[in-house]
């Protein structure tokens, strides 16, 4: 029988893949506990922020409501289906919701205007069984960073404010929980992460205007923040921040944030930085991460097993783990009404 423990480790992680089918690895993990999957997209589709036509014209509603479905049979409890759903950047759901708004066209809508193109888009999404959109950006974004290229709201924090916390009341209001990404803002990121071991330079006071954001958007309810993949010298010089108790302790202490934390992708060369993906999520956390976004071929197995072990071991606290289980699935059920659709 499986223990609490090993219940709670499957719980905490996020195992993403490419398509609409659950491979053999995220069925266990399902079964075993887990809560959580991502619906995500292929590298190719990654770096061109745009899904493959052919994923365009066989994709259908239909299949995200089965998957939704067949995900929530397996884990006999309420799950979080999570997409990419970015503002004129990644879009995982392409043509199935309606379109927003093209990055250029946002900053000539208001503020009512765009929460109301949101939550009519998240409206569809939810009743196809999503109820977790990793997004918004909010990176205030002021240098080179190929990494965010074509992704960011750009430059001026009141409008990368403005229209996130906008973003954010639309589809919360459509109840999709979303997601405030990269903690503490990559504003210069020279290399990819997904590739390279990336580092945001200067002292902290550059960081003021992604404060800012942050602050806002924490303010507007915002329920999921996901911590970057670089290491920010100013605040910790050895950890990445999504791996790093100094930068999740200053967006939990310091800014106040109580909701959801999720890691970036731990499998990113720029958060492994030469350590196993067992070590790396073990890291993750205990530095205050409450969900590890995880290739589903990364072993999902083996990080569980690593998540126990740590406890035994005295690595991790027992209640670190619990709690971050248990808020993954109390927040699963307050956000699954998925056959249901969404009410207005």
């Amino acid at each position: 029988m499986t223990s609490e423990l090993h219940r709670a480790a499957y719980s905490v992680l996020l195992p993403a893949f490419g398509d609409l089918r659950l491979d053999d690895n995220v069925r266990r993990c399902l079964s075993r506990g887990g809560v959580s999957v991502l619906l995500g997209e292929t590298r190719d589709e990654y770096v061109g922020r745009d899904m493959d036509p052919a994923r365009k014209s066989t994709e259908s509603q239909a299949d995200f409501v089965d998957i939704a479905r067949e995900a929530a049979s397996l884990a006999g409890a309420p799950v979080l289906i999570a997409v990419d759903q970015e503002l004129g950047g990644i879009e995982r759901l392409h043509r199935l919701v309606p379109a927003v708004a093209s990055r250029e066209q946002l900053h000539d809508l208001s503020a009512q205007d765009i929460e109301q193109r949101c939550y009519e888009m998240a409206k569809v999404a939810r009743g196809l069984g999503v109820n977790l959109f990793l997004a918004p950006i909010v990176d205030v974004v002021t240098g080179a960073n190929p990494w965010l290229h074509n992704r960011h709201l750009g430059a001026d924090p009141v409008e990368v404010s403005r229209v996130s916390c906008a973003f954010i009341r639309g589809v919360q209001r459509a109840g999709i929980i979303a997601t405030a990404k990269h903690f503490p803002g990559h504003y210069v990121t020279e290399q990819d992460p997904a590739i390279a071991e990336a580092m945001v330079p200067g002292p902290l006071e550059l960081l003021d205007d992604n404060f800012e954001v942050f602050n806002e958007v924490i303010a507007t309810g915002v329920k999921a923040v996901m911590p970057g993949p670089a290491i920010f010298p100013a605040i910790d010089p050895d950890h990445s921040a999504s791996t790093s108790s100094r930068v999740i302790g200053l967006l939990r202490d310091t800014l106040g944030f109580g909701g959801l934390i999720i890691s970036d992708d731990l499998d990113a060369v720029s958060i492994l930085r030469g350590r196993s993906i067992t070590d790396t999520a073990v890291a993750s956390l205990a530095a205050g991460a409450h969900l590890l976004l995880v290739s589903s071929e990364s072993g999902l197995d083996a990080i569980a097993e690593a998540i126990v072990a740590a406890v035994h071991e005295g690595v991790l606290d027992r209640r670190i783990l619990l709690d971050a289980a248990l808020r993954v699935r109390e927040l699963a059920a307050a956000n699954n009404d998925q056959y249901n659709g969404c009410r207005d």
